[in-house]
């Protein structure tokens, strides 16, 4: 039997750095709200997706009335957010059935594609856990900050960017799994589910992610979103 795709959408996050009173996962990108750009390019490439989105508590009232007002119908499982991004998946997985695949998407990535959301669902049959990465463009620093904030080099210590990977959402897992792994205590060193995944010993697969496929968090993110968006980039 085939696994059903469960799509965990996490918006519950206030969006402090883009210096907006509205959450950036409801700004306008295109006429429409970011967060349903997001969703709707899961529905559209995979159809009898099931959507699960975590939202602020205080702001679950507003996306149901923006919904109403926008005609926005697609189904979806509204779960409140935690004090963390773990302990919002957290909250979202005891949602989820065993025997699916979990896709966990940032809220506020609306610009991946449908080619990679197939590719990765296609790719689930022959590995557990599955994360797109893409390669560092930039030469990285090992920084430090004196008591004053100033930037200060840490010495003796190099970074080969050949073997560093920057790592994007979908990140997608068995129900089973994911399940299992975020029953784990929270800790700090959890940055995102594939270390949630590999700590509770879940063996990762890669796969080639997509450099349009950016995190909508700043001013200039939104703005650049709106030019790659004009362009159908």
């Amino acid at each position: 039997m085939s696994r059903k795709l469960y799509l965990v959408i996490t918006a519950a996050g206030s969006g402090t750095r883009m210096g907006s009173a509205t959450p950036k996962q409801f700004l306008c990108l295109g006429g429409k709200a970011i967060l349903q750009r997001t969703i709707e390019v899961f529905v559209r490439a995979v159809p009898d997706v099931k959507v699960v989105t975590v939202l602020p508590k205080d702001h679950m009232d507003q996306w149901k009335q923006y919904c109403l007002e926008n005609s926005f119908t697609q189904p979806q499982l509204l779960v409140e957010g935690g004090i963390t991004r773990f302990h919002s998946v957290r909250n979202a997985l005891a949602r989820i059935p065993e025997g699916a695949i979990v896709a966990v998407h940032d809220g506020v990535r609306p610009l991946v594609s449908e080619k990679l959301i197939r590719g990765m669902v296609a790719k689930m049959s022959s590995t557990r856990a599955l994360i797109p990465v893409i390669p560092s463009v930039d030469t990285l620093k090992l920084l430090s900050k004196d008591s004053e904030g100033h930037l200060q080099t840490i010495e003796g210590q190099a970074i080969d960017r050949s073997q560093v990977w920057c790592a994007q959402t979908p990140q997608m897992f068995l129900s089973e799994d994911i399940k299992a792994a975020y029953a784990q205590a929270f800790d700090t060193s959890f940055t995102d589910d594939a270390s949630v995944a590999a700590k509770a010993g879940i063996p990762l697969g890669w796969c080639e992610g997509e450099r349009y496929n950016l995190k909508i968090t700043t001013k200039e993110d939104l703005r650049l979103a709106e030019a790659l968006l004009h362009f159908q980039i």
